[in-house]
């Protein structure tokens, strides 16, 4: 069953990560919103939360990854306050730019908690559908983030 559990999130995580460049780099109506004050979060938290998983594919494992992306992300987001040589060489890349950020945003802040919850929620979807439910009933019940 992790077998088949894993294939989906392998699934997921590419799903995920094509909608959250998508977001990203979208341009049209509301652009600026959408791609710089919190949407564009919502799935790269997910994509956080979906990789870790990939790792530890037990349901009582999501409350604690989603509270520790959650965190994680949102000491990132402060991160991006410091303009260290060395951090400024790793975002001047994409993949540095997207796993770092660059510039600090207070929106991101309520995007991560909101993306952690839709996380939270879609790994339980996908935790409980693919059959693995070892540890339901525990601290993976409830989501503080």
């Amino acid at each position: 069953m992790i077998k088949s559990l894993r294939v989906k999130i392998l699934i997921s995580l590419a799903v995920v990560t094509v909608v959250g460049y998508a977001l990203k780099f979208y341009r049209g109506p509301a652009d600026e919103w959408i791609n710089d004050l919190g949407p564009a979060s919502i799935p790269y938290e997910m994509m956080l939360m979906l990789f870790v998983f990939f790792f530890v594919p037990e349901q009582k494992n999501i409350f604690p990854i989603a509270v520790g992306v959650c965190v994680v992300t949102c000491i990132l987001e402060f991160l991006q306050l410091w303009k260290a040589p060395w951090l400024m060489v790793i975002r001047s890349t994409l993949p540095g730019r997207a796993l770092l950020g660059n510039t600090f945003s207070w929106w991101d802040l309520p995007a991560y908690p909101v993306g952690c919850l839709v996380g939270y929620w879609y790994l339980r979807w996908i935790a409980g559908s693919g059959g693995n439910r070892s540890g339901s009933g525990e601290s993976g019940d409830r989501l503080l983030c």
